[in-house]
């Protein structure tokens, strides 16, 4: 037993469309809606949370509904190929209204484009569950990850090249913002060509219903587990690991939101600077994928998961007790601090996600894939506010405290997860490692 790995690098290709359009829209559209439609931060940002809160009710649905799909190109394809076309037409169109300065065009546009996006979501992250075995999923989801962040590397080094700065004065203080006399059009036509390219040569080299054929993985799950139910102890390990999903993320994301504004007001370190902490973060996580793959193989995924959160609930609590002059002195302490919470980050991703499929039934994984997301977007809608609660009582000293707590907190529900850490056995794993190897 074995992991294709040309199949699920390709198949990885709808999830790096994806992470694409995910980078850019984080970047450029809060840019947009303040400065070229002159709207204030918070309403900007209650728009930008309107993806989380569609996320929450529309992520289940659509992998329930991809679940029972039955098309010539397969359950998954259809939602993939044609939400994405939708995505690009729309994200024309919303280039369009950007360029005219249109500003009802423009948000009904993007709430349109929103929508569609979450159509799409959940069956293209459960396509690799469908064509995986189950023991295989972690190292599945490892390369799933490596190549959706190729799409969001793409974005960065894109905007990077091709968006125009300016230095302006804000409140006394020099910054390098967007210039705001330059077009945003031409990113978005190619973020629109990427994304359209990339699930194009999914579509075209993996043929969904064959694959199925021939590995007959879904099948022999559904033929097994027909008309069974999930039983009270699946169940609450199920609950448990959704739990801990919505507590590291609401740990993490708390963090993350925040930890720009906590740069400049606690170490007085400038926005470069706590950009290239969190980039080293994400270099990090990387370079980690594939490797804790292959680490969940030898230890099970859910000694991965904790020592993933032990390893990023360490860093918070280090964090609490660097003052300005060593994080102004010692940088490198901040990148290694911050290598380390990016590999616990990874070791977390890509071992959760198969635990949950591992526990839903084969005609489920859809399903339960929208479930996931549902907790773990439920947390970043949860975690901006309360986390910004606790700074406006207690001040921005509160934020690795309150990392740290719901941390510990993820550690000690998911310490109480007994499913869903399928392994395979030591000569599969040899004779995969062997192949590998050759």
């Amino acid at each position: 037993m074995k992991l294709n790995y040309k199949r699920t690098v390709l198949i990885g290709f709808a999830f790096m469309a994806i992470l694409a359009f995910w980078q850019f829209y984080d970047q450029v559209i809060p840019y947009i809606l303040e400065e070229k439609f002159k709207l204030d931060t918070p309403v900007a940002n209650a728009f930008m949370a309107v993806d989380n809160v569609l996320a929450v009710f529309m992520l289940p649905l659509f992998g329930k509904l991809s679940d029972k799909t039955h098309t010539r190109l397969g359950k998954r394809t259809p939602y993939i190929l044609y939400g994405t076309i939708g995505s690009v037409i729309l994200l024309c169109v919303l280039a369009f209204f950007e360029s005219r300065v249109n500003f009802w065009g423009f948000i009904i546009t993007l709430m349109a484009l929103l929508v569609v996006m979450a159509t799409y979501r959940s069956p293209a992250v459960a396509y690799m569950p469908d064509v995986t075995e189950k023991p295989l999923r972690s190292k599945g989801n490892a390369v799933i990850n490596l190549v959706g962040y190729v799409g969001g590397i793409f974005a960065t080094v894109l905007m990077m090249f091709m968006l125009k700065s300016e230095t302006v004065t804000i409140n006394g203080e020099e910054k390098k913002v967007y210039a705001s006399d330059q077009s945003f059009t031409p990113v978005f036509l190619i973020i629109a060509a990427f994304m359209l390219v990339a699930v194009l040569i999914m579509v075209l080299t993996v043929k969904e219903n064959k694959i199925l054929a021939e590995t007959k993985i879904a099948e022999e799950e559904q033929k097994t587990e027909k008309g069974t139910k999930l039983s009270k102890s699946v169940v609450t390990s199920l609950v448990l690991i959704l739990a801990s999903v919505f507590l590291w993320f609401t740990a993490y994301n708390g963090v993350t939101t925040t930890f720009s504004r906590y740069c400049i007001k606690i170490w007085n370190i400038d926005l470069g600077a706590s950009s290239m902490f969190l980039t080293v973060a994400t270099v990090a996580a990387i370079a980690a994928f594939v490797p804790l793959g292959f680490l969940s193989s030898k230890i099970g995924r859910k000694k991965a998961v904790l020592f993933g959160i032990v390893i990023m609930t360490f860093c918070y609590a280090v964090a609490i007790f660097v003052d300005k002059e060593t994080a102004t002195n010692n940088p490198w302490l901040m990148y290694v601090m911050f290598g380390i919470i990016g590999i616990g980050w990874a070791s977390i991703n890509v071992n959760s996600f198969p635990m949950v499929v591992e526990m839903c039934t084969g005609s489920d994984v859809g399903k339960y894939t929208g479930v996931y997301y549902t907790f773990s977007m439920a947390a970043q809608i949860v975690t901006p506010v309360l986390s910004g609660l606790f700074i406006k009582w207690w001040g921005y000293e509160i934020l690795f405290p309150y990392a740290v707590f719901f941390s510990v907190a993820s550690f000690i529900t998911m310490s109480f997860v007994r499913h869903g850490d399928s392994r395979p056995d030591k000569k599969a794993a040899i004779e995969e490692q062997f192949a590998a190897d050759n």
